[in-house]
């Protein structure tokens, strides 16, 4: 049977109302009554019903967040982040992995919608932007995470992607390389970043790899196996590969592997994140750092503010990359 706050105030010998101020953290409760009452709800098990709080007018405590693929390291570090510093001013996060697919994450934002919670966080790869403009029209708190949002009036908390696929080419050219390959998904992180490497190639008078093309698959390691073995078959196969993610690079590096190629001896591999991945990996990536922790961090507090009314004005923050060089990138030698 639920234990409810009539079952807390009957045995903590206290008033309804003194259990609900303490819950809600309002009025002016002794410290002695306040203990007892959570001393109490701790005992009891008693777990406030959200939904009756939201029918009320009340905060939920709770944010959905939407990611792209749970299954990618970045996104998983990243919502790790989030649900911490969330956890700090006691808020819950309720995820939503929507792969990609627009029908889920309309399908996330009605069922997060019914379940009323407080505000929503959307994470890069969410391309559906009818449904921020329509979350935005109706004046529920969203924030953009790893991705930035210049066609809308939005909370955004975002990375220099054109930065940071700059930065890669740029280390993979001072490294010698000419003819480097690209492996990135059509989505508008990758594509800044994509901008960022034509530029650096352009600065330094060299052409980009006429192989391109955008993968469909999900950012994962067999896609990145098989871009790789599609360049490597090229007539003029590249000496470096630059992946937009450090799953992408993984399977870079293996699909040189299987045909035989050492990295870096025989190719040069760059990935995007600076997740965990890159450090376990052998030989451990060189990659593209992107701040996550702090990204969390900065999305989070954000979006409390927004809720609690705090900040009115909206913001837009740029974190900027940086290279982290190890073991699987090398001079060409050829």
């Amino acid at each position: 049977m639920r234990t409810t706050i009539y079952d807390v105030a009957k045995e903590a010998k206290v008033s309804i109302a003194t259990v609900s101020k303490v819950i809600n953290n309002k009025g002016h409760i002794s410290e002695k009554t306040k203990r007892k009452v959570q001393e109490v709800i701790v005992a009891l098990n008693y777990q406030p019903n959200m939904m009756a709080s939201a029918l009320m007018g009340k905060r939920t405590k709770t944010i959905g967040l939407l990611i792209p693929d749970i299954a990618n390291p970045f996104f998983s570090e990243l919502a790790r982040s989030i649900e911490d510093r969330g956890h700090e001013f006691g808020y819950n996060l309720v995820m939503c992995s929507t792969d990609y697919i627009q029908e889920k994450e309309n399908k996330y934002i009605t069922l997060l919608k019914r379940k009323s919670v407080d505000g929503f966080i959307i994470a890069s790869g969410f391309e559906n932007l009818d449904k921020i403009e329509e979350l935005v029209k109706e004046d529920i708190p969203v924030a953009i995470v790893a991705r930035d949002s210049p066609m809308f009036y939005v909370n955004t908390v975002a990375l220099d992607d054109f930065m940071g696929g700059y930065l890669a080419a740029s280390h993979l050219i001072e490294l010698g390389h000419k003819n480097i390959g690209v492996i990135a998904r059509d989505v508008w992180s990758n594509r800044e970043r994509l901008r960022g490497f034509k530029q650096a190639l352009e600065e330094n008078k060299l052409e980009f790899t006429p192989d391109f093309e955008f993968i469909k698959e999900i950012n994962h390691i067999e896609a990145g196996k098989y871009m790789t073995r599609k360049y490597l078959d090229a007539p003029h196969p590249p000496t470096a590969i630059f992946a937009c993610n450090d799953l992408l690079a993984a399977g870079v590096i293996q699909g040189g592997k299987e045909v035989g190629m050492s990295v870096p001896e025989d190719l040069s591999v760059i990935g995007f994140d600076n997740t965990i991945l890159a450090t376990i990996i052998e030989p451990p990536l060189t990659t593209i750092s992107q701040p996550i922790q702090n990204m969390g961090k900065e999305v989070m507090d954000i979006m409390i503010s927004m809720i609690t009314g705090e900040v009115k004005e909206k913001r837009r923050l740029t974190l900027l990359p940086s290279l982290v060089e190890r073991k699987s990138t090398s001079k060409l030698t050829v």
